[in-house]
């Protein structure tokens, strides 16, 4: 197989290599406070094995903690209650770090093992700052990550647990993404942005492949409808990889319908695909991210021109919620099934509750939980009207 890079907007190809991170022509077209111009993703050509996952970097250079094949499961109360017979929950908080997040640092700690590098660094809400720290213990890594004050702090533990190293920003994501970007153009120390670098577009792709693998193997079929919490559209961009690759191997014959579920208070990449208008016109003016759902919390999308254009391509769709419902779905789902999430993994079930009846119930149904309730109890308990 061939591995290289692809620029989704003019189809330039690069190598993979230590310092590539965006097409060169495209991001010069960068615009200010605006979604990164200029994403690469990973593409192959040749044969590859149609049983197997393909990835970009050969096993032996992945740390020896278990990321990935996570739970999928029938929440059999839940599919009583709203008669949902073919709902799934797909359980990434049984990873590691109990984070969805932890597929897309696997695959970066892997990629700076091959190529010698030391250090990594990036800005985060917290889910990436507690994985990228979680993985690159277990690679023995150092780690440099930029985090705002507001982040929870069962995630600012886990990052000095790991043994990384905290920066604490005094301002937002948008302007930890500024810093860290700084830094890792200073030192030459490797950048694991959330869009910036291709390999957390590819590594989140490993969950499509579980998701048919577990739904074909229970007799199911592939999934019809997949939702899936969105900020800044990397984990959408990712699932979107997943089924074009499981499509190109001939593992299913059509790419699922993909729900983006957003937060009312953080819906940029909902409105633009809700607008008439292309590229960056879609998403006009940032508006100042405000909800409760802290890991997809942004002003500005970094990965929302490559995740819109995977929405138009397939005919995705698009939920906002509020924090209230949000609130409402995070209790009934742990009620109701036992499954604690993260305010933003209950997006994808508050969307879900919002749609529903408009899907036909013996379609399938899979809503990705991408982080543990344990992160956030600050939120969870205003959901109970509690003081954390």
């Amino acid at each position: 197989m061939k591995w290289f890079y692809r620029c989704h907007t003019c189809g330039a190809t690069y190598e993979i290599a230590p310092g590539r991170y965006l097409c060169t022509p495209c991001a010069r077209q960068q615009q200010k406070d605006r979604p990164l111009a200029g994403v690469l993703e990973v593409a192959w050509e040749g044969a590859a094995d149609p049983r197997s996952l393909p990835l970009p970097i050969e096993p032996p250079w992945f740390a020896p903690i278990p990321v990935g094949r996570t739970p999928l499961w029938a929440p059999q109360r839940l599919r009583e209650q709203f008669d949902a017979p073919s709902l799934w929950l797909k359980d990434d908080t049984c990873n590691p770090s109990g984070s969805f997040k932890d597929r897309a640092s696997w695959l970066v700690a892997a990629f700076a093992s091959k190529h010698g590098v030391k250090e990594i660094v990036l800005a985060s809400t917290g889910n990436a700052a507690s994985s990228m720290a979680a993985v690159g213990a277990a690679a023995g890594l150092r780690i440099k990550v930029f985090l705002p004050a507001t982040a929870p702090l069962a995630k600012r533990i886990q990052v000095l647990q790991y043994g990384a190293e905290l920066v604490t920003v005094d301002g937002n994501y948008d302007q930890a993404f500024d810093l860290s970007l700084e830094y890792s153009n200073r030192t030459g120390s490797l950048s694991r942005n959330t869009a910036y670098n291709p390999l957390t577009i590819e590594g989140k792709k490993s969950v499509a492949f579980e998701v048919v693998d577990d739904l074909i193997g229970s007799g199911a079929g592939a999934p019809d409808h997949v939702f899936v919490p969105v900020g800044d559209g990397v984990i959408l961009a990712g699932v979107y990889r997943g089924f074009e690759d499981l499509l190109k191997l001939g593992r299913i014959s059509k790419i699922p319908t993909v729900w983006a579920c957003q937060a009312e208070g953080s819906s940029a990449i909902a409105r633009a695909l809700a607008s008439p208008l292309e590229g960056n016109d879609a998403f006009g003016e940032p508006l100042p991210s405000s909800t409760l759902a802290d890991s997809i919390s942004v002003d500005v999308p970094r990965n929302g021109l490559h995740a819109l254009s995977k929405l138009r391509k397939y005919a995705g769709k698009a939920v906002i919620v509020s924090d209230g419902e949000i609130l409402v779905a995070q209790k009934t789902l742990a009620s109701g099934s036992g499954l604690f999430a993260e305010p933003s993994s209950s997006t994808a079930f508050a969307g879900w509750l919002k749609v529903r009846e408009s899907i036909p119930a013996q379609q399938t149904c899979v809503l990705l939980i991408t982080g543990s309730g344990l992160k956030d109890i600050a939120a969870a308990a205003r959901g109970l009207g509690l003081q954390a």
